[in-house]
């Protein structure tokens, strides 16, 4: 099968760049292909049936991510399935505003990332600030099993877990099944840094979404009541102001449609210094605020 013979039916579902940058992706990541070796015909040396299989999968709308098993984040390639969201660039965002209140290199306080998913924030914050303590909450068996995963490709010995907290305050760390609107009590100060990407779209955006997000994407990570948006906001800022330390950061990734709304409840819960954050693309996405 040529390159064109493979993107060009993709444009039945997508516009022609996307179709070739598809294209390109599945010939990098599956077969080690680059461009180069794409334009010189190199793809026609692969298995043709191996080539349809993977064209009718996203002739179908399964996101290329899904179909390769593989999604880049800040650089690392993270393993990603039904059942975890997609990492996003206003993530890769969100990560690097938490990395930007640390000092990398010799950085030593704890950590925690609520809704962790495929472990991509988690991960990336222990494999850049190697003295740090970092552990992650989802409430996904399945989840946190590909995050564990993630974790040994991406972090040393033992096991991938090296730089996951040891028992705190009561806390076993590492990847922990726990549900972020009941988290378990805490009675005193455990965290330096508390960052979440947590549901936020209402179910009455659903019509303006792409269909491979509704049909492939887990609901439970991304979608929030109608009636109340700020569901995760207001449970683990009541968290955080038991867990974090005195001084110590909270930052979410948000809806931009309510992002005064979030500043104003973290505000109303005594938090200082709320600061709404614009994304590339201008959008009112991050929030970072302190005890």
């Amino acid at each position: 099968m040529t390159y064109r013979e493979f993107w060009q039916p993709l444009t039945a579902r997508y516009d022609e760049g996307e179709a070739k940058a598809i294209t390109r992706m599945v010939a990098e990541v599956r077969y080690g292909l680059t461009l180069a070796d794409v334009l010189a015909g190199r793809l026609e040396t692969v298995d043709e049936h191996q080539l349809s299989q993977l064209q009718q999968r996203l002739l179908a709308g399964e996101p290329v991510q899904y179909v390769l098993g593989e999604a880049q984040f800040l650089g690392r390639w993270f393993h990603v399935e039904p059942g975890v969201l997609i990492p996003r660039p206003e993530t890769e965002e969100l990560v690097q505003h938490v990395l930007a209140c640390t000092q990398p290199a010799s950085w030593q306080g704890a950590i925690l990332d609520i809704g962790t998913g495929s472990g991509c924030i988690a991960i990336t914050l222990a494999a850049e600030l190697p003295h740090a303590h970092v552990a992650a909450w989802d409430i996904s068996d399945k989840a946190l099993a590909i995050a564990t995963n993630n974790a040994r490709r991406h972090l040393p010995p033992p096991g991938g877990m090296e730089g996951f907290l040891p028992p705190l305050g009561g806390i076993e760390g590492g990847f922990l099944l726990v549900d972020a609107l009941h988290p378990p009590l805490c009675d005193h100060d455990c965290w330096d840094i508390i960052v979440s990407n947590p549901p936020y779209v209402c179910e009455e955006e659903k019509t303006q979404m792409e269909a491979h997000v509704l049909d492939y994407e887990p609901h439970e990570a991304l979608f929030v009541p109608d009636d109340d948006p700020l569901l995760f906001y207001r449970s683990i800022g009541r968290y955080a102001l038991q867990a974090l330390k005195p001084g110590g950061w909270l930052f979410f990734e948000l809806n931009a449609c309510h992002a005064h709304a979030t500043a104003t409840l973290l505000q109303g819960m005594g938090f200082q210094h709320v600061d709404i954050i614009r994304d590339q693309y201008g959008k009112e996405r991050f929030i970072k605020t302190c005890k």
